[in-house]
């Protein structure tokens, strides 16, 4: 049993707003949004992302539609240093993005941050230093006096390494590390001191980055505190009032949306909520609830399912299923009453009507998910647990989407037959499914070849009873059989691709590997599994991807085949 709190902690002081205004205020437009998913973000994974994965990363961001990203953390590691230089020297930097750093309020960082920097465009030097009691007095040993200095030296010098490199187009963030926990007239203080220093006038704009380094209190409090700030700083037309939430209460998007409310002009945040500890606040949760209320979030969401793979792909961490928007069961019902006031909903939502369905707060369509798991059983509606079975029975791990995909298949054999499946009947079912679907292409076989760093390939196909041999080129076997496969006017795209080996299953003789892929039709927004086995793993994915392209053709999912 939990101690008593009252002995151990103490509530958080309230601030003292007669008047406060954010209550009864909606947010009507777009905050201006800053993706950390490259410092934050990248600094909490277990295996940070290698220069891969980073780039893919900011390619991602950019798509998206980001306008500013935190990219490094460039005087903390060489790692960081570098992958700066590479966008500058690389010119990956798209003409409309602003790259941001962070550095400490300490001369020798910032200067190395100024050099990591050289030859960009435009670039936002953010600062940082913490000011609250607990780190002055316990942590640092400084005086008030001596943090405002430390502050306003660091900014001193950034505008004069910005004077002495005119070619750029410098911008300042400074931020009041700990503010929440730090008292607001100090907090004020300090702000109103480092604009003075960098000579912030509503054309020279600086950012004052608000942020909950720790959440500790209620989101209504954070938005007292943004609000008391707001109303209370020297120059507030010449500030951009940013926000910087995290998770550890488990409200960052609540307090990043009161604080909006409040007065904020902008939030930081990641991707699917990662970073720190709980993480900062979730981009994608927040621009979604934005969108939900009929505001533009500025930011491009139509295909979650290929953002959030990339996603799982550059940090290597997976997205929980039950993920607000993403997850792969947030448009799923297991419920029957759940399930029958959908189908009912679906039936009277007119076309161009605003959307209106019971347990459906967003149309998956906007965000290129498809409806056809929207109703469907799970492994305790009665069917027995199918993942379960083919794991224990057959050695078929499914991938978490592919059990969800398998599912419906299941569901549409105990209707039309009635009765129980046993596990052979599980078992015939999904190898009719996915490993002898047959036409319209069947795989004969192939060779691959090399031609420097590029992998090629050479298919033999047969369809409509017509031999094909192809080749292909690409980056691998399945990116080079892709491209193969255009030749024959199939286009498609691998949104997922997983392999598990496997031992001599009751059935499957010696087949020693399985590979499942995720594919789907160029401008289309359904997608669906190919499964292949072989002792070979690159014949199994081979199999797997014409499981896919037939699998997608007998659903009539509009896959070309000349």
């Amino acid at each position: 049993m939990l101690k008593n709190p009252a002995t151990k902690y103490s509530p958080f002081p309230p601030v003292r707003i007669a008047d406060r205004q954010w209550p009864a205020r909606t947010i009507t437009t777009a905050p201006i949004w800053m993706s950390t998913d490259l410092r934050d973000g990248n600094q909490a994974l277990f295996e940070p992302m290698n220069a891969e994965r980073k780039m893919r990363m900011f390619k991602t961001l950019c798509e998206i539609g980001f306008k500013e990203i935190e990219v490094a953390f460039p005087s903390a590691s060489q790692t960081d240093f570098d992958f700066v230089r590479k966008l500058i020297e690389g010119r990956h930097i798209p003409d409309d993005v602003t790259i941001e750093v962070l550095a400490p309020a300490r001369e020798q960082f910032i200067r190395r941050t100024f050099e990591s920097l050289r030859g960009a465009r435009r670039a936002i030097v953010h600062i940082y230093n913490a000011t609250s009691k607990p780190f002055r007095e316990i942590v640092f040993g400084m005086s008030k006096d001596e943090v405002v200095t430390m502050a306003v030296s660091a900014v001193t010098l950034v505008k004069q390494l910005a004077q002495e490199n005119p070619d750029t187009e410098w911008v300042l963030e400074y931020s009041p590390e700990n503010f929440t926990a730090t008292e607001l007239d100090f907090a004020l203080e300090v702000c109103n001191a480092v604009s003075e220093a960098w000579g912030a006038t509503p054309d020279n704009k600086i950012i004052l980055n608000l942020p909950t380094t720790v959440e500790m209190a209620t989101p209504n409090v954070y938005a007292d505190q943004i609000e008391w700030m707001h109303r209370h700083l020297a120059h507030r037309d010449s500030c951009i009032i940013s926000l910087h939430p995290h998770n550890d209460r488990g409200t960052a998007v609540a307090a990043a949306e009161l604080g909006l409310m409040a007065g904020a002009d902008r939030v930081e945040g990641c991707l699917f909520g990662n970073g720190e500890r709980t993480g900062n606040v979730d981009l994608v949760t927040l621009a979604l609830n934005l969108y939900t209320q009929g505001v533009a979030p500025n930011l491009d969401f139509s295909d979650i399912n290929a953002i959030a793979r990339h996603f799982e792909h550059c940090t290597q961490m997976p997205i929980h299923p039950r993920h607000p928007y993403v997850g792969d069961l947030v448009f799923t019902a297991f419920s029957g009453s759940h399930q029958d006031a959908i189908k009912k909903g679906f039936s009277a939502q007119e076309v161009g009507a605003q959307w209106n369905l019971p347990y459906l707060p967003i149309d998956p369509a906007d965000l290129g998910r498809s409806y056809d798991s929207v109703i469907r059983i799970n492994s305790q509606s009665g069917k027995g647990g199918i993942a379960y079975l083919l794991e224990t029975e057959y050695g078929v791990v499914m991938p978490r989407r592919l059990q969800v995909e398998f599912s419906a298949e299941v569901q549409r054999f105990t209707d039309q037959h009635g009765g129980e499946m046993e596990a052979a009947d599980i078992w015939t079912l999904f190898s009719k499914t996915y490993l002898e679907t047959g036409d319209p292409v069947r795989y004969v076989k192939h060779h691959l070849f090399e031609d420097g760093a590029t992998q090629g390939i050479r298919l033999t196909l047969q369809m409509n009873g017509e031999t094909h041999v192809l080749t292909g080129e690409g980056n691998g076997p399945i990116d080079a059989a892709v491209h193969a496969l255009r030749k024959l006017g199939i286009t498609l795209q691998v949104r997922s691709y997983e392999e598990r080996s496997m031992g001599s299953s009751r059935e499957g003789g010696d087949a020693k590997a399985c590979a499942f892929m995720e594919v789907t039709q160029v401008g289309s927004e359904r997608e669906c599994y190919g499964v292949g086995m072989d002792a070979n793993i690159v014949t199994a994915s081979i199999q797997a991807l014409m499981s896919g392209v037939n699998r997608l053709s007998a659903t009539g999912k509009n896959v070309k085949a000349a």
